[in-house]
């Protein structure tokens, strides 16, 4: 029995999917609830499984825009798995191979390839004539027309590659050719062509909306480290050992965002049409680097996590987008996003809006720099951070004094972020 295999539905508005890569290939035998493909939504890429064990047929290629719901493959659950039986599986495969030769052939016959066929195999007067017409230029020599505006363009024929019959330079060469700006190097000049994922095209189309529909504005501030640092060195090993998990930055950054957002909480909403929505809690959106590109899950209810929690979190996440594991609920939400460039060496940054949010915080690389400490000169661990903002519905009192706070909270983070009680807040 011949299964049909439908693209199922990544998400809600979801109606579309493309296949990224097929992991098997036609005619393979598939295990149930072995993944046979990768699938790329505007969300996410997703692992396709498959629903039964057979052999496979593919129905669609690799690029392909396929809807919800589509039949991209087809299992014969009636095959025998290789190892017990091959010959009789290599006849099957066999037969389904000569199945689709013979359907494609009675297709192309309906659709008039066959006139197309025949009109190739007994060449035209005229198409003849040009044949023969084209063997009077010398291999690689201009046609008259190219010559022209070769000349005209003041280049050498030699310095431009024919696409004609036997490397005849035609027309169009001539037209798109282009003088180089002195020698050309030695070194390769090649190119290639791919096309983008759908996740990834559409992380750049809501990039540019967000760019084009809000108002958006950009404050910054620099962060000394050093309480920060100082904390990190006296528990991180005794954290590790007790959690698993490292004792890093994002939980104060995280921690310092959810004070801030109690403070100011239009910074906390979004516009809908006409209307403000604010939220009372705080799901952060934490902007990792995945194997298709920028993923942006979200981190539920912060206001209630701990230190510990944070960072558990982080990590799961992390690990689900570098193993391209990421669900489409997993980054749906969210109303405040934490990005960190730093990891990449960057000092300075503007981040774009994760719309429909209002606001995002850039962290950057930790550098020492001399700054004035009570009427003196001291090197400091110092962070440049920006916050990006929609200034519809955020003034500049509350995006600066937002600003302020993270800023504060980080410099004192044993005051505001653990209630003078390092140990009770680290749960060591």
């Amino acid at each position: 029995m011949a299964l049909e295999m439908k693209v199922p539905s990544p998400g809600e508005s979801i109606t579309e999917v493309e296949i990224a890569q097929w992991l098997v290939e036609d005619g393979d035998y598939v295990e149930k609830d072995q993944a046979i493909a990768e699938v790329d939504s505007d969300k996410a890429t997703l692992e396709l499984p498959a629903e039964a064990s057979g052999i496979i047929t593919l129905k669609a290629e690799e690029g392909d825009a396929v809807a919800v719901g589509q039949v991209v493959c087809l299992i014969d659950t009636d095959a025998p798995k290789p190892g017990g039986g091959e010959g009789k599986a290599e006849e099957i495969i066999e037969e389904r191979k000569e199945t689709t030769k013979a359907s494609e052939e009675e297709v192309a016959s309906e659709s008039g390839a066959d006139k197309v066929e025949a009109k190739s195999e007994t060449p035209s007067k005229s198409s003849t004539q040009s044949q023969q017409q084209d063997k009077t230029y010398a291999t690689g020599s201009p046609s008259p027309a190219a010559k022209k505006i070769l000349e005209e363009k003041g280049m050498d024929a030699k310095s431009v590659s024919g696409t004609g019959r036997d490397g005849r330079i035609t027309k169009e060469d001539a037209v798109n050719a282009k003088a180089s700006m002195g020698s050309p190097g030695q070194g390769k000049r090649g190119e290639s062509r791919k096309k983008m994922s759908m996740l990834r095209r559409k992380v750049a189309e809501r990039l540019v909306s967000a760019k084009n529909e809000t108002a958006m504005l950009t404050t910054f501030n620099e962060v000394d480290m050093s309480a920060i640092f100082s904390l990190r060195k006296q528990y991180k090993e005794q954290f590790k050992e007790k959690h698993g998990v490292s004792l890093g930055f994002m939980s104060f950054f995280t921690l310092a965002v959810v004070r801030a957002l109690d403070l100011y909480p239009d910074v906390n909403s979004m516009m809908d049409g006409d209307y403000q929505i604010k939220y009372d809690y705080k799901d952060i959106s934490i902007a990792v680097s995945g194997p298709k590109g920028l993923m942006v899950p979200v981190m539920r209810n912060v206001e209630n996590m701990s230190f510990r929690a944070v960072e558990a979190d982080v990590k799961r996440l992390a690990l689900r987008a570098r193993d391209g594991q990421i669900t489409v609920d997993e980054m749906t939400g969210g109303t405040f996003t934490i990005t960190n460039g730093g990891v990449f060496g960057s000092m300075l940054s503007t981040p774009i809006i994760n719309p429909p949010q209002s606001g995002i915080l850039g962290m950057h690389n930790i550098v020492e720099r001399p700054v004035a400490i009570d009427g003196h000169v001291e090197i400091r661990p110092i962070m440049f951070v920006a916050l990006s903002y929609d200034h519809r519905i955020i003034d500049g009192k509350e995006s600066v004094g937002f600003l302020v706070a993270v800023k504060e909270a980080l410099e004192n983070p044993e005051e505001l972020l653990m209630d003078n009680d390092v140990k009770r807040a680290l749960e060591l």
